[in-house]
């Protein structure tokens, strides 16, 4: 049998446990922006799950993410972040997680050998052609993940699964697979460090180009944001100054009008009569707030030439 690339001994690993403290750290930080590099090979794929996530949200899906360990981890703090960052609603995000949510308290390795486990909680979603699942494994062969997968394909979901080594099953058996070639860890095996950074690194390009994808982002700016704090309130109010070209005090006027939404708040403050009218203009524009920006200028300089 071939050797995983995520079981194998890194080059400067003999000796590690006698180095100076500074050299380990040295070395460990190398090697995580070692495995970071990864994510260059795997653009195109990383492109096509974004896509797909994107499609399966816009026509009323979900997101289904279904990992084990460290795996598991970095698909949770990317799920929990889309609602918050993106104004994506909770219910259109699942993330199934080996051994259950008591997994955050205690992660034991038994779970993730249950593939019929996965297979049953998968089910129980009662998913459709609308939904999308991703899949993670860094060795590929998790069986939890792969039962989450096969399962998800049996009711005809979008498949996407991100692993760290060539040729695994759960590569094979997605309809996209996104590879992420990391090096062997510094400590043999122990996935949670290169292979899950360059995990999270993937999540973070799949969801942030999904959001751009739905009109989410705005010349980089969080339009959809939920604030729900003193600092996403502030941040939101800076967002519709710049966008909007206003003051803070017109960006902050414009917010409240909108009840805190940003997308419509910003075109209050560049001329929408009202939050109404700001939202069927949102809606005429499929929520993408630039073509909504230039759907109110011309509406705005017709105006002035009837005048």
């Amino acid at each position: 049998m071939r050797e995983k690339r995520t079981e194998a001994v890194h080059k400067d690993a003999e000796g590690l446990d006698r180095q100076t403290p500074e050299t380990v750290l040295r070395l460990l930080a190398a090697a995580q922006l070692e495995a970071a590099k990864s994510v260059h090979e795997a653009i195109d794929a990383i492109a096509e799950a974004a896509r797909i996530a994107a499609g399966c949200l816009a026509h009323g899906g979900r997101i289904v993410y279904a990992a084990a360990g460290s795996s598991g981890l970095m698909a949770l703090a990317d799920a929990l972040e889309l609602p918050g960052t993106f104004g994506i609603s909770r219910d259109r995000i699942v993330v199934l997680l080996a051994g259950g949510m008591q997994a955050l308290h205690h992660l034991a390795g038994g779970p993730e050998d249950d593939a019929a486990q996965a297979a049953r909680e998968v089910a129980a979603q009662k998913l459709s052609a609308n939904d999308c699942l991703i899949s993670l494994s860094a060795s590929g062969s998790t069986p939890y993940a792969l039962g989450a997968l096969e399962e998800a394909r049996r009711h005809g979901v979008a498949t996407i699964a991100i692993a760290n080594n060539a040729g695994s099953p759960l590569l094979q058996l997605a309809d996209t697979a996104i590879l992420l070639a990391t090096p062997p860890e510094l400590i043999a095996g122990s996935t949670r460090m290169g292979a899950g950074t360059a995990q999270k690194i993937a999540l973070n390009m799949v969801s942030t180009l999904m959001a751009i994808h739905l009109g989410h982002i705005h010349d980089g700016y969080m339009v959809n944001l939920q604030a729900d704090n003193a600092k996403l309130r502030d941040r939101a109010g800076r967002i519709v100054s710049a966008v909007a070209g206003c003051s803070p005090e017109e960006a902050a006027r414009a917010l409240e009008q909108s009840d805190g939404a940003v997308k419509p708040a910003i075109l209050i403050a560049a001329g929408a009569a009202n939050a109404d009218a700001a939202r069927r203009l949102l809606e005429d524009a499929g929520q993408m707030l630039r073509p909504a920006l230039s759907r109110l200028g011309a509406s705005a300089g017709s105006r002035q030439n009837r005048a």
